[in-house]
């Protein structure tokens, strides 16, 4: 039996949170202008995005150990494919973005607005993939164990 396809449900909640989260800190450190308040809204949603680029690697890590060895029907096989394709790309965009803002200058300074755009779409699009993964337990029962009652 096979425990890692267990573990992609609960890891995948934690990108979503952290990215979202990163996404309102750093947009309302650029948007105040109160010092004070900037510097340390854009270091914890610094510390967020980063976080959460590394949550996505897990849960694409996670993702894909699921996926081997499942046999599933060609409508559900489609959905995992799109899916995956959104996780690669997602994971992607967020780990160059976290290496932009980690790495690209002070972390306690007011992101630019363009850094906040593309941001705002990673986020949308990482909303997708969690949606994209959602359908395919709800709509095509990927991962779920039907239980025969009585016993």
């Amino acid at each position: 039996m096979n425990l890692v396809p267990g573990w992609h449900p609960v890891v995948v909640h934690f990108p979503l949170a952290l990215v979202v989260t990163a996404t309102a800190l750093l947009s309302a450190a650029r948007i105040l202008r109160r010092e004070d308040h900037v510097a340390t809204l854009a270091m914890v949603g610094t510390w967020n995005l980063c976080l959460g680029a590394v949550a996505a690697m897990f849960a694409l890590a996670t993702g894909l150990a699921a996926v081997f060895g499942l046999h599933v029907g060609l409508a559900a096989h489609q959905s995992i494919s799109l899916h995956l394709k959104w996780a690669i790309f997602t994971t992607v965009a967020l780990l160059l973005l976290a290496v932009w803002r980690g790495a690209g200058g002070a972390q306690n300074s007011r992101p630019s607005w363009i850094f906040i755009l593309m941001l705002a779409v990673m986020t949308a699009a990482l909303i997708v993939t969690g949606y994209r993964g959602g359908e395919n337990v709800y709509r095509h029962g990927v991962g779920v164990v039907m239980i025969e009652q009585g016993k």
